[in-house]
């Protein structure tokens, strides 16, 4: 179990790493090879044991779901020998199938440790196996993802006894493993449009290329971020720590604060420490909650848990008896036995007394905090090992904090509001958050299933209305079963009443299409509207060229631009714009998230269309390309014959980075215009991250 201390190290650790590096390479995972028999005569079968070990908080995509889903279904290619012959399908073991509603179809995945078996028939002695690899990782923190290769071989396998003779039984041509990745129509090999003009290869030369220059931003001591890691969870926390602080202001909470500091301020023997440790014990019980959380209902049940209809439609129906509670229809609590006993031992002057008075006080206030508590873990699911213990630090902070400190300062109460039908109004406007947050999970299993009942224009109207109602509910128009009259309403009121009817105004484009960047993550994909009139249909920016690999690729936003490095230098130069390279690929979900979030402002958009030379550059595509533009790596001294493994060398040896998205402004000569960024959904350090390239880009082509 992490402790207090260590879990903020880890948490001040994920706050820095991005500042740590621009670039780092991800480690290349290690293949361990075995095989279930020690020795093996001629003619018989061995199954070969391909073996492994994940990183904490990454998972590998097997090799057992369509490679038209998206993410990059891992490849085993057996190289053909005489002294063997395929038995059957390679088969993935211990993986886990699930929907991905990002990508829109089934997956399967692996998490902690990747295993895969292969059973051959031994046709020699000294048998030659050798196995190419690849094979793509992603974290389960910042979405990165990293696409792998390797050549594995088998050594010293035993045989005893002379070749089998060939016949048409046993044939010495190995059997060809198949792969719905190579199958699919992306992945096979493909007529590339042989129209575009030639590129000069002295100024653009895959093999030979060199480092682009950086002094720009070495010299004017530019920073970036091409880590992201943390702020999903540092975004998570701060959710939490505002639903502990609303804890408070309900009613089974408030009350208990001027009680509980009048016992403390009774002791005067380290009355101010024990009330410290109060706190302590208050963040202790709750962190030890999302420990349990973590460690029993890990990321790999988190996946089943986020996809599949039956939790969702679970979760939706606990969010809805949650709304309905604190609507005032009945209260939730716990048995008054339980209760009881924990508040005894509460008695206790010791510190095992404040240990169980603060459990008491978990317990009592479990009708208000239940639903919050839940609603976290909840929404932790999604997430990692980390995160219910982080969302149950974050809470328990909030919530321990006015104890600690009106305990130590018992004069502060003095100032606190009165006990009185506010705090019931409090639990109403909770009630209302609940029932938003339901449909979430019941648009999951919606679009997992396809049911059509919950399309984003239905989930939109919805929220509006919810929106609408509490507007109205602040504003006095009604009341729920336990509130008191209200005379007139208060300037908190009335401000929180202005904010929800504001939200209901910001929901109503969305039912148009408009893409309501700032909930994205909560809305069913834009493409189940009943009609779009926000995409646009046409950009200004037409290229008179034949673009390369266009009929394989397509920019989002209707953008025009290219698929090709070379291409989009020799464009840029043409032009004079500078060149934004957008490192991509099918399997990438923050790559989706950035295009829906980020790209799709008008700003960018605007910036990216009139100002820019867009090129992306997929780094997962398995299309060949013709032999004439295979070349041989000197970083790896591989071949690279396709166009996704061109794609990622040029990004390992250019920038030396192989995770996507990465974003990298040069121009036509290479020059690097403004410090390369990674995964950030701040729209403004984007824009602000385009003006610097355009800048720097006017000042060496003035």
């Amino acid at each position: 179990m992490l402790s207090i201390r260590n879990t903020i190290i880890l948490l001040i650790l994920i706050g820095i790493s991005p500042l740590l590096s621009w670039s780092q390479l991800q480690e290349k995972p290690v293949w361990q090879l075995k095989t279930n028999k020690t020795e093996v005569k001629t003619g018989e079968e061995i199954e070969l044991i391909f073996t492994s070990k994940i990183q904490k908080d990454w998972y590998m995509y097997s090799n057992d779901f369509s490679g038209d889903v998206g993410p990059v279904v891992a490849f085993f290619e057996f190289k053909k020998h005489p002294s063997y012959q395929l038995v059957g399908k390679l088969k993935p073991v211990g993986n886990h199938k699930h929907f991905d509603e990002v990508f829109g179809g089934e997956v399967s995945t692996f998490v902690g440790k990747a295993e895969f078996h292969q059973k051959v028939k031994i046709l020699q002695a000294n048998p030659k196996i050798k196995v190419s690899v690849e094979f793509q990782e992603c974290s389960q923190v910042n979405g990165t993802c990293v696409l792998f290769d390797d050549v594995l071989e088998f050594k010293n396998i035993k045989v005893t006894g002379a070749a089998i003779a060939q016949s048409a039984e046993v044939s010495s041509e190995p059997i060809e493993e198949t792969n719905p990745a190579k199958e699919s129509p992306d992945t096979t090999k493909l007529n590339v449009n042989t129209s575009t003009p030639a590129i000069n290869n002295n100024a653009c030369d895959y093999k030979n290329m060199q480092v682009p220059n950086d002094s720009y931003i070495k010299e004017n001591g530019q920073k970036g971020d091409l880590d992201g890691s943390g702020e999903s969870l540092i975004g998570f926390m701060i959710y939490a720590f505002l639903f502990g602080l609303g804890a408070i202001m309900t009613p089974c909470v408030f009350p208990m604060i001027p009680m509980t500091v009048t016992f403390f301020t009774k002791h005067q023997d380290h009355g101010r420490f024990k009330a410290f440790v109060f706190g302590l014990f208050i963040i202790l019980i709750y962190t030890i909650v999302g420990t349990l959380v973590a460690i029993f209902m890990g990321p790999d049940f988190a996946n089943w848990l986020s996809t599949h209809w039956l939790p969702n439609i679970l979760f939706f129906l606990i969010f809805m008896v949650f709304a309905a509670s604190f609507l005032g229809m009945f209260e939730i609590t716990l048995p008054h036995k339980f209760v009881n006993s924990m508040d005894s031992k509460s008695s206790m002057s010791s510190y095992g007394g404040i240990f169980f008075m603060a459990f008491t006080m978990v317990l009592v206030s479990f009708s208000c905090t239940g639903p919050l508590v839940g609603n976290i873990l909840i929404q932790a699911f999604g997430g990692t090992y980390l995160r219910p213990i982080a969302g149950m630090f974050a809470f328990s902070l909030a919530f321990a904090i006015p104890f600690t400190l009106f305990a130590i300062f018992p004069q502060w109460l003095s100032t606190l509001p009165k006990s009185g039908g506010w705090l019931n109004s409090v639990k109403v406007v909770l009630g209302f958050i609940e029932l938003a947050l339901a449909f979430k999970f019941l648009s999951t299993a919606d679009t997992v299933y396809q049911w059509g009942i919950l399309n984003r224009d239905i989930y939109i109207a919805i929220w509006i209305v919810i929106a609408l109602l509490l507007g109205l509910y602040l504003m006095g128009k009604f009341m729920t079963a336990h509130d008191s009259p209200i005379q007139s309403v208060s300037v908190p009121r009335l401000f929180m009443a202005i904010a929800s009817f504001s939200f209901a105004i910001y929901l109503f484009p969305g039912l148009f299409g408009a893409p309501l960047s700032a909930i994205s993550g909560y809305l069913p994909p834009q493409h189940t509207l009943a009609f779009d009139l926000y995409t646009s249909k046409d950009t200004k920016n037409n290229i008179n060229e034949s673009i390369k690999h266009e009929k394989i690729f397509h920019l989002p936003h209707n953008l025009k631009g290219f698929f090709d490095y070379c291409q989009a230098l020799e464009y840029s130069k043409k032009v004079n714009k500078p060149v934004f390279i957008d490192f991509t690929g099918h399997g990438c979900v923050n790559c989706r998230k950035m295009e829906a979030n980020v790209w799709s402002n008008p700003e960018v958009l605007k910036m990216l269309n009139d100002d820019y030379v867009v090129v992306a550059l997929y780094a997962d595509n398995k299309v060949t390309l013709p032999e004439n533009e295979w070349y041989v790596s000197p970083y790896d001294n591989k071949e690279k014959k396709e166009i996704g493994k061109q794609n990622l060398d040029l990004q390992i040896r250019k920038f030396n980075a192989n995770a996507q998205p990465l974003y990298v402004l040069i121009d036509g000569s290479e020059n690097v215009l403004a410090y390369p960024r990674a995964f950030n959904e701040s729209v403004p350090e984007f824009v602000e991250f385009l003006k610097k390239g355009k800048e720097t880009y006017k000042r060496i082509h003035p």
